[in-house]
């Protein structure tokens, strides 16, 4: 039997195609996006875990306010000056200096700004004095962790994105086996996604258990490598009713 082997392309989602997942655990993020002018400073800072949804909302936001969509790490040490709203995904990995070049600009300009980290920002490891507090003043709102309609929704949505029929047991069987976060959805269904085209089949559940079992081999060799340092203690940032609380 010929193998087909899977070539190198890589699969970007479209923002503009895919229809975001509204639920509970990112209903405030979508409240507050809704309001701009509502922002202290102009500024929103959207934070959670990876695959949680941060960049579909900014891609969602950016494309109807018109604003400009930056990437962090690419962010010029001199930005050009803004001529309209901004987002910045991956903010957290932005240089301090361009990142907060930007911030300022954007507050003299009194164009809102949004952008996204995986933590809070007054949580980021930051040496510039005058960036720690523009972050410490920057409205955050954490986006919660999916619930069970949540994942079942994007699951679907995964394997429709990249046109792979996958039957209803095989999905059930991946969302009681996978980490119950939309990373792992994604990571498996890119999994997948190789492995049907390398054998040229379907999606069966021993390809679905193959593939649980490397991210669980993953996962363990990931907290094998992660050190807690337990002597550190972060400054906490809540949520309540009335909006983000800073403590």
């Amino acid at each position: 039997m010929i193998r087909q082997l899977p070539l190198p392309f890589p699969h970007a989602p479209d923002f503009d195609r895919a229809a975001f997942l509204e639920a509970p655990s990112n209903a405030e993020a979508l409240a507050w996006l809704d309001r701009p002018a509502s922002w202290p400073q102009h500024r929103l800072a959207l934070w959670g875990e990876a695959g949680s949804g941060k960049s579909h909302l900014l891609h969602r936001w950016a494309r109807r306010h018109g604003a400009r969509l930056l990437h962090g790490p690419s962010l010029a040490l001199t930005p050009e000056p803004p001529t309209g709203p901004l987002a910045v995904d991956d903010a957290d990995l932005a240089g301090e200096r361009p990142l907060l070049h930007l911030l300022n600009a954007a507050a003299e300009a009194g164009y809102p700004l949004v952008f996204a980290g995986r933590a809070a920002p007054a949580r980021w490891a930051v040496a510039l004095p005058d960036l720690a507090s523009r972050l410490r003043a920057t409205l955050a709102v954490k986006i919660l962790p999916a619930e069970e309609a949540l994942l079942r929704g994007l699951l679907t949505a995964l394997f429709a994105d990249r046109q792979l029929p996958v039957a209803e047991p095989v999905q059930d069987f991946l969302l009681l086996h996978l980490p119950r976060d939309p990373a792992a959805l994604r990571e498996a269904a890119a999994r997948l996604d190789r492995l049907a085209l390398a054998a040229g089949g379907r999606i069966t559940r021993p390809l679905a258990a193959m593939v649980v079992a490397e991210i669980a081999k993953q996962d363990d060799e990931a907290d094998n490598d992660l050190v807690i340092h337990e002597d550190f203690a972060w400054p906490t940032v809540a949520a309540s009713q009335d909006g983000p609380a800073f403590l």
